[in-house]
């Protein structure tokens, strides 16, 4: 069990269930005896969502918000979610706990065992799975990972289960490289911690389906093979290759400070944020 737990919920207009998952989670947190935040990044919410997250504020200091200045996406949410969150191990789940919170220990696990970054997966035991999807929701969800290991040449099961947990050090190199705001960003994220050489473990996850899901998966499916273009594009024109060398030409300007010496500076750092450009 890491020393701190940062636990991140994105939420849109989750009124129906954040109150139920919040109880769950910290009930959770006191059960394990885990020392744990639990960050609910906001994207706009208009159905109450923020009252009710308002309300475990002010009741357990464990509880904390962040709010999206607009809604920009489940993608944006985590990313900012992560940047910030205080944890050794930072992780994710949606709102619906899908995957059991307690499980979670199984990511845990797999990051103590030496893992940079550990996934959730509904597939690699089918078993785990207490409520199924509809047939169409599985065959559209399985196609979709299909493309994604053929396109991408991502060699897990499952890259959408919303349950991932990552070392700090490893989700502030990878989140500041990530460019897809919505559905799409689960393959991105994995596709820089390859490129990143950080070591991946998929974990087998009870997962139960949630008829209230707001995946369509003509809508979303349409839009996440557009953002996997895009993400096959920033790789092919050297976009991360780039933003990974101009991060680690930052590092060595602020260690070269440190110790007074007056760093050499690439041309490409200049203007940088160390993003990856659309």
């Amino acid at each position: 069990m890491p020393h701190h737990v940062s636990i991140i919920i994105p939420a849109y207009n989750e009124r129906e269930r954040i109150g139920q998952t919040l109880e769950r989670i910290l009930e959770c947190v006191e059960r394990r005896k885990w020392n744990a935040e639990v960050l609910v990044v906001d994207d706009g919410s208009t159905d109450g969502t923020l009252e009710i997250v308002d309300g475990f504020m002010e009741r357990d200091s464990r509880v904390n918000l962040l709010r999206n200045p607009s809604n920009r996406g489940k993608g944006y949410s985590v990313r900012n979610g992560l940047l910030q969150a205080l944890g050794d191990v930072v992780m994710f789940t949606d709102a619906d706990l899908s995957a059991p919170i307690e499980e979670a220990e199984l990511l845990f696990d797999a990051i103590r065992d030496g893992a940079d970054v550990a996934i959730g997966s509904r597939w690699l035991d089918r078993q785990r799975q207490t409520t199924h999807q509809p047939l169409y929701r599985r065959f559209f969800g399985r196609c979709f990972n299909a493309v994604t290991r053929v396109v991408m040449g991502l060699p897990y099961a499952d890259t959408q289960c919303g349950f991932k947990a990552f070392r700090r050090p490893a989700a502030q190199i990878i989140f500041r490289l990530q460019r897809i705001e919505r559905w799409g960003f689960d393959p991105e994220i994995l596709f820089i911690a390859r490129r990143l050489h950080f070591r991946v473990k998929e974990v087998p996850v009870t997962w139960g389906h949630d008829e209230r899901s707001k995946i369509s998966y003509l809508r979303d499916g349409a839009k996440m093979l557009e953002d996997m273009a895009r993400i096959r594009s920033n790789s092919v024109r050297g976009r991360y290759e780039a933003a990974i060398a101009a991060m680690k030409d930052i590092s060595r300007i602020v260690t070269a400070r440190s110790s007074g010496e007056r760093p050499a500076v690439s041309a490409h750092v200049v203007g940088t944020t160390g993003a990856v450009s659309n």
